[in-house]
């Protein structure tokens, strides 16, 4: 009996660890995200004529800053059980 509640009890922290884990993950990527946005829109504003440039390296950077954030997700959710 004892052994049961305190399996119930860890398996309700894990989740919600994992939740706490995925919200810190879509935080941080939208922190990330809106960082690249705004160091990129000063770039542009020193130097419009490379601003073809610095937007395409914006997009891989923020493609690739989703794509840790999404797996990141995905491993917190997986790891809840």
């Amino acid at each position: 009996m004892l052994i049961s509640t305190v399996l119930l009890e860890v398996a309700g922290l894990a989740n919600i660890g994992s939740a706490f884990g995925a919200a810190i993950a879509a935080i941080a990527a939208a922190f990330g995200i809106g960082r690249i946005g705004s160091t990129a829109m000063e770039a542009i504003a020193r130097q419009p004529e490379a601003a073809g440039d610095i937007r395409t390296n914006m997009i891989i950077s923020a493609a690739l800053i989703e794509g840790v954030s999404l797996f990141a997700v995905v491993v917190c959710l997986m790891a809840r059980g």
